[in-house]
């Protein structure tokens, strides 16, 4: 099991109602995807933070993270939410089987 997180960074300021906008079309995009788990997105509670917004879930393997990243609806999310709003998301990934090997995923 591979666990994704991403990070983004607002480009510029907005109002709390498009803020809640864009999560709301992050959410409607993404929860689309049928190979992620437990998908999650919000903004950060504390408001000096570098990252404003984040996106996380679980896949069954690294493929799977790539399915993702190419279904269209990712896509969609990218060009109307991420491309518009946000500068270049920091994206971790981390595996979540004790023992299994990484490369393996």
């Amino acid at each position: 099991m591979v666990h994704y997180i991403a990070l983004y960074q607002l480009n510029r300021d907005k109002s709390e109602e498009e803020f809640e906008d864009m999560i709301r079309r992050s959410r409607v995009r993404l929860h689309q995807v049928r190979e992620a788990y437990q998908l999650r997105c919000g903004r950060s509670v504390e408001k000096a933070t570098d990252f404003g917004f984040f996106v996380s879930a679980d896949f069954e393997s690294l493929a799977k993270l790539a399915m993702f990243r190419d279904d269209p609806n990712y896509q969609r999310f990218q060009e109307e939410v991420v491309k518009k709003h946000f500068l270049d998301p920091r994206e971790l990934i981390f595996e979540t089987d004790p023992g299994k090997n990484p490369k393996y995923s």
